[in-house]
């Protein structure tokens, strides 16, 4: 996408850093829906690790930093008993392959605290890379003072989608957008969460801040069996 920055799935990594970034797995979601009376399966996590087995075998052996770009779980104000538990088999299933973790807190993590205290691991609002790479949530505008180190942002939260037509069938694909914020450099990550494809940026109101522009010109790169490039969003077909 960016010089030294590569698509590895759903995941970025950052090759210069040994960073990889992965945002939004919303941990409990299908608990959430069966609340609310939709009645799912509770399949998300073994498909999850399945997912991040794959991306870890085409990685180098060497260690990791692994930073999570918000929303590990999916309650607002509470952690519900499918949290707890998938959580922590989560993050003890990323220690295999990194020397650090670090969780950035989402719009969802109000209640991250305890589970983070557990397993000893740091929560930031933002991580800044020596490189001038920010990793933010996306769903508020960091200080001024963070932004002028920046050369390039990474944000999550929007979960980037696009439905794609052929004849009478539609299907919905996660997406990377590439694209510019105030002269710098913007990336956005689709999310994890494998329950759901997320949000479908040619139609769908978008929800992040700095999103709030004119976003035709991004360019669009559709996760499947592969990474295809899609070129600019504006080329795509249109809304539904």
């Amino acid at each position: 996408m960016i010089k030294g920055i590569e698509i590895i799935d759903l995941g970025l990594l950052l090759k210069n850093e040994k960073i990889l970034v992965l945002a939004d797995f919303h941990i409990g979601y299908e608990e959430t829906l069966n609340k609310q009376g939709i009645l799912v399966p509770k399949f998300q996590f073994k498909d999850i690790i399945k997912r991040l087995t794959k991306i870890f075998s085409r990685l180098k052996k060497d260690k990791l930093k692994i930073i999570i770009n918000g929303d590990i779980k999916h309650e607002f104000g509470t952690i519900s008993e499918q949290e707890w538990r998938e959580t922590l088999r989560l993050l003890d299933f990323l220690t295999k392959f990194c020397d650090e973790i670090i969780l950035i807190k989402g719009n969802h993590d109000t209640i991250i605290g305890p589970i983070a205290k557990k397993k000893n691991i740091k929560i930031v609002e933002h991580y800044l890379t020596k490189k001038g790479i920010l990793i933010t949530h996306g769903h508020k505008i960091p200080k001024k003072e963070i932004l002028k180190k920046t050369k390039t942002i990474i944000i999550a939260h929007e979960h980037p989608a696009i439905s794609l037509r052929e004849d009478i069938r539609t299907e919905k694909f996660k997406c990377f957008l590439k694209g510019r914020w105030k002269r710098k450099s913007l990336i956005v990550m689709p999310s994890f969460c494998l329950a759901t494809e997320g949000t479908d940026v040619l139609s769908e109101k978008l929800l992040s801040p700095f999103l709030g522009q004119d976003i035709s010109n991004f360019e669009v790169f559709v996760v499947a069996d592969k990474v295809y490039d899609f070129g600019k969003l504006k080329n795509l077909n249109q809304p539904l």
